[in-house]
């Protein structure tokens, strides 16, 4: 795979209820901003850092946060697992381009239906980098206090995701591959169901990005005060 554009677009896909996959929702300009965007966040003071499990392990991707401090397994104001330095603020941009990202997901009629998508207040992001080699586990996004829906957005490398059930990490599950520029929301139903990223696929981003390996940014409503 060398990043290019295939012949044929692909389509959207509703994989759960509550799931939707929207491929190519970000255009090359809105994704070259995002890195560029990813580089100013990484740096110190808050910067990216890799988390240490409670278990002793780190994990292989490199994460920043932004508006809440994601630690295992709660959030906080300040990198209290890192530098100590107070988190970086959320930006308004990417609460806009969420709840863009809501609308053109589940439409009109699926804001109203989902939990907390008509009143989307996004206040949380969680950036991670995955380089070369590296996987998440299956997991679920509950340390927010609502059920509004999670907004994630894929940039570089493509990766195949895993979206599993909400009962056990065991199957069923559903594999797809995400690429450069998709979107993907779940809520409703899918909204506390298992996830992860079984493996990255080298080599697949647009060279032009300027970007080794992949970048996730996922957009949370914290529920916090």
């Amino acid at each position: 795979m060398t990043g290019e554009p295939l012949p044929f677009p692909r389509e959207p896909a509703e994989p759960a209820p509550g799931a939707v996959h929207l491929p190519d929702w970000l255009d090359a300009a809105e994704q070259r901003a995002l890195v560029e965007a990813c580089r100013d966040w990484a740096r110190p003071p808050a910067g990216m850092r890799t988390v240490r499990m409670p278990t002793g392990g780190h994990m292989s991707v490199s994460t920043v946060c932004l508006g809440w401090h994601w630690y295992p397994y709660g959030y906080a104001r300040t990198v209290v697992d890192g530098d100590g330095a107070p988190v970086k603020p959320f930006p308004p941009q990417l609460g806009a381009l969420a709840r863009r990202a809501l609308a053109a997901a589940y439409g009109p009629d699926g804001l109203a239906a989902v939990p907390g998508a008509a009143g989307y207040e996004p206040d949380i992001a969680v950036v991670n980098h995955y380089p070369h080699g590296a996987r998440m586990g299956l997991h679920k996004d509950k340390e927010e206090r609502v059920d509004a829906p999670v907004v994630s957005l894929s940039i570089g490398d493509g990766c195949v995701f895993r979206l599993g059930n909400t009962e056990t990490r065991t199957r069923p599950w559903t594999d797809l591959e995400l690429r450069s520029g998709d979107l993907f929301v779940f809520g409703g139903p899918a909204r506390f169901a298992y996830h992860g990223v079984v493996k990255t696929l080298p080599g697949t981003a647009d060279p032009a990005l300027g970007l080794v390996g992949r970048l996730n940014i996922t957009v949370r409503q914290s529920g916090l005060v």
